[in-house]
């Protein structure tokens, strides 16, 4: 098997003429290799696949989600010391944490584990934050049991003060992406196996209160009968992932991976708009600038970021009368194919895209939607996450079958010319 390793000193930094930033690749923490040359190369057994990253509200921790590891470590920011570990395991000693529930929406187990179904490790996939960061949201690909991925998966909600796991709840198959709306009041947790989104009613403070609200679904929603040993990168339906509330909280839009387009919902009416269809192929990941204006779209295999006006957007969805349509083009730029996670900075003028098969972090001009500096990084990056300065970024990298790479987490600088 071909290995693929960049060490600290063998990276280069790209810059363009007219870049106002230049990305520059600080310090790592990864699991591939134990003798270190430099202090700002971490040796860590935690990291194992990490699938995503995120600071926490404070700006005081960082949170990284290791996939195959079943965990999510907690660093401090930003010396990155390991404060916790925190073990997505659960048996006989912490059913508590589930208040009773099994399953949602009347989801069907195909498996019958011997030790009930809330007996299971979880694999870690997004997270969000949600009253002003007191919990935060892990969702799970799957029980570590269902091994086609069939069956409810969950989610953990994690109290960011303690950093323990506070209660778990069931979901839909393969919840990849969670988020919370921006009146803290609705947790949207979307389902990456048959079409269809969970909306949860969060707008107590206390866990044990959270309830489902409302099953939404994009067309139609997959049985997962059929799915026992199929690749569920292929049998996933629309592939539904990237999910963003618009900033009055009204209404939500979800990336369709599996043929294209963006859903539209109205979250008042519990009702499905449609879908722009005309967005470059495989949409996975949007944002909203923090001034509302913009819904950034990231495509991964067309490699490219899309910058759209939001209301102009919202305005055509809700015309869309359940239909696929076609969207208002709006400014886009070519960062490379395997276009994964994308942020926004605090400043609201560089977009920052995580590009898998191109090995490397990409900046963009908000505004004139052009690429202005990349760094190469780890095979092979998946996820990204901001400092609240906007002065680091944080990168992780997961590997791929026959060619190696992953186990590692970069730290870029990002520094102004």
């Amino acid at each position: 098997m071909l290995k693929i390793l960049i060490t600290l000193t063998s990276l280069l930094t790209f810059s363009f003429a007219e870049a106002q930033i230049t990305l520059v690749r600080d310090k790592r923490v990864q699991s591939f290799l134990r003798k270190t040359v430099s202090d700002k190369d971490v040796y860590d057994t935690s990291i194992n696949s990490p699938k995503s990253a995120a600071f926490s509200e404070d700006g005081t921790k960082v949170y990284v989600n290791s996939l195959e590891g079943m965990q999510t470590v907690v660093y401090a920011w930003p010396n990155l010391e390991k404060i916790k570990v925190i073990d997505h395991r659960f048996d006989s000693k912490n059913q508590n944490l589930f208040q009773g529930e099994e399953t949602v929406f009347n989801y069907p187990f195909y498996q019958k584990p011997s030790a009930g179904v809330n007996v299971f490790r979880g694999k870690p996939v997004e997270m969000a934050f949600s009253h002003h960061g007191d919990y935060l949201w892990v969702t799970y690909y799957r029980r570590d049991y269902d091994a086609s991925a069939q069956s409810p998966s969950a989610v953990a909600i994690i109290d960011t003060r303690t950093d323990e796991i506070v209660r778990v709840m069931p979901t839909g198959p393969i919840p990849k992406f969670v988020t919370i709306s921006p009146d803290g009041k609705t947790a949207a947790i979307t389902h990456w196996g048959d079409n269809t989104i969970a909306l949860m009613d969060i707008s107590s403070h206390n866990v044990k209160d959270f309830k489902y609200a409302a099953h939404l679904t994009v067309e139609r929603q997959l049985s997962q009968e059929d799915k026992a040993g199929t690749d569920r990168d292929s049998t996933c339906g629309f592939c539904l992932r990237g999910t963003v509330f618009t900033p009055d909280s009204r209404f939500l839009l979800v990336a369709r991976m599996g043929g294209g387009g963006i859903a539209g919902f109205d979250i008042e009416q519990r009702k499905y708009l449609g879908s722009m269809m005309n967005i470059r192929s495989t949409p996975r990941h949007l944002v909203v600038t923090a001034n509302g204006k913009n819904l950034i779209v990231s495509s991964n295999v067309s490699g490219y970021v899309t910058k759209l006006n939001l209301d102009l957007f919202v305005n055509e969805m809700r015309g869309a009368q359940g239909k696929r349509i076609k969207a208002t083009g709006g400014q886009e730029a070519f960062v490379g194919v395997g276009a994964r996670t994308i942020e926004v900075d605090p400043t609201g003028q560089y977009i920052f895209a995580a590009v898998n098969d191109g090995i490397k972090v990409v900046a963009v001009n908000v505004e004139t939607m052009k690429t202005i500096s990349e760094v190469k990084v780890d095979p092979f990056p998946v996820g990204l996450a901001i400092s609240k300065d906007g002065r680091y970024i944080v990168v992780t990298s997961q590997g791929r079958s026959g060619q190696g790479g992953g186990n590692s987490v970069n730290i870029i600088r990002v520094d102004k010319n």
